[in-house]
């Protein structure tokens, strides 16, 4: 196998990133910290916010990069998996690293490495490299798997987050929320600020807090949210770590498209950071958000410009929404269908691919009840599996739930997209779902 070089491209990086290792999936630090030791990358900014959880990192994480910003901080953000392009894991100042930077990051980092790394070790070396060179005021890191033993974990954060927890991911983390949420409290330090975003946090995140003696900060407890009577804003009231008989409110927040929950995670942090953030960046931030694949509406621009790729002769006002979610574990599903039951439509179709090694069962059940036609396509790759196959685990959950269903495996992307666009009208929903894999088939097209 050739070994690129600095002036080789990124797609021939990452093609050698992807078999340099023995195993995909390699937890331990003992291996990423001693590159980044040789690096001197455990410190890569004065402030570093690290955010574990099983769902809702990356919203939580693109709200406090945009409050921040817009609060006059420079901020560098990596944040995994990406939909299209790599650079999308790596941004400083909200702009996606080049191709070029990145390259040089991991020529830097293969030159001083005296172990075989992964591919996610390689991308949190080389993002904290980065990060270090563009000489930022904070840094976000987003957690790739779990937190304790996650790459990212080789460097102390002055602050933890961790959004939820739920079952995911067992193989490595436990098949309990006890379990994964030790997993997840792996990310704290000794006497830092730690804000939990998780409403029925495991009773194993509150004792490693407690033994760390954290400035721990807990949904529902220390910070609460509430929709406004209008139901077209929402109120956020909370404590600061520094007096806990403190009380912050704000009202008339707009709701954006980041979840009620998460954006409530996130302004707990901003409250609690050794800097002040005006009330008006925030309001502006949660107006302004937003993160591809989560609960995404494609416009109808959007939705014509697909139509025409993709050669179908139907009059734009006759093309159905799309929405777009890279939901696949079972407390996603739950979200989504909530979401799902507050849209109105008359018809939905969902166009399905999911991994091999998640709960399907976990994830089709709860949108049982939303879905009128399901159609299944298959993801490529080691863990990804046939639409037979996925059809099949369909039916045989639908069957020990003992609902009636209608579905059908599709071949491709492009067809199940075909078939959905020709088969609904506007009243109705092509719901696209199920993986980060997923969506970006969708986004391909």
């Amino acid at each position: 196998m050739r070994i690129p070089t600095a002036t080789s491209t990124l797609s021939e990086w990452l093609n050698y990133l992807e078999q340099a290792h023995f195993k995909p999936i390699d937890m331990g630090l003992e291996r990423v910290k001693s590159v980044a030791e040789q690096l001197d990358l455990q410190s890569p900014t004065p402030y570093v916010i690290t955010v574990a959880g099983t769902n809702g990192k990356g919203t939580t994480c693109h709200l406090l990069e945009t409050a921040l910003r817009l609060a006059g901080f420079n901020v560098g953000v990596f944040s995994s998996p990406h939909l299209i392009r790599y650079n999308e894991r790596i941004r400083i100042n909200q702009q996606e690293v080049d191709d070029q930077m990145i390259c040089q990051a991991f020529d830097l980092i293969n030159q001083h490495k005296s172990v075989s790394l992964t591919y996610f070790e390689f991308s949190t070396l080389s993002a904290l490299y980065l990060f270090k060179q563009a000489k930022l005021d904070i840094v976000i890191l987003e957690v790739g798997l779990g937190g304790r033993l996650d790459a990212t974990n080789l460097v102390d954060p002055n602050f933890a987050v961790i959004t939820s927890i739920d079952i995911d991911h067992i193989a490595f983390l436990g098949n309990d929320r006890e379990k994964i949420g030790a997993e997840k409290a792996g990310i704290c330090r000794p006497n830092i600020p730690l804000v939990v975003g998780e409403p029925h946090c495991p009773l194993s995140i509150k004792k490693i807090a407690q033994q760390l003696n954290c400035q721990a900060l807990f949904s529902g407890i220390d910070f609460n949210y509430a929709l406004e009577a209008d139901e077209a804003h929402w109120q956020w009231q909370g404590t600061l770590y520094t007096d806990k008989n403190s009380a912050v409110l704000l009202n008339q927040l707009p709701i954006g498209s980041i979840p009620l929950q998460n954006a409530a995670t996130a302004l707990a942090v901003l409250k609690n950071l050794p800097f002040s953030i005006p009330d008006q960046i925030i309001q502006s931030a949660l107006a302004n958000a937003k993160l591809t694949g989560r609960f995404q509406r494609l416009s109808q621009t959007e939705i014509a410009n697909l139509a025409s790729r993709l050669g179908i002769t139907k009059s734009v006002v006759d093309l159905p929404q799309i929405i777009l979610d890279v939901g696949h574990n079972p407390h996603a599903a739950r979200y989504l269908a909530q979401r799902l039951a507050t849209t109105p439509r008359a018809r939905l179709i969902a166009i399905c691919g999911i991994l091999e090694d998640k709960d399907c069962a976990g994830v089709f059940t709860p949108l049982f009840q939303e879905v009128d036609q399901w159609y299944l396509i298959p993801l490529a790759g080691e863990r990804g599996q046939s639409a037979k196959v996925l059809l099949e685990k369909l039916h045989y959950t639908a069957n020990q739930q003992q609902c009636v269903i209608s579905a059908q495996a599709k071949s491709t992307m492009q067809a199940a997209v075909t078939a959905g666009l020709y088969d609904l009208s506007a009243q109705d929903i092509l719901l696209i779902f199920g993986s980060f894999h997923t969506v970006s088939d969708f986004m391909q097209l």
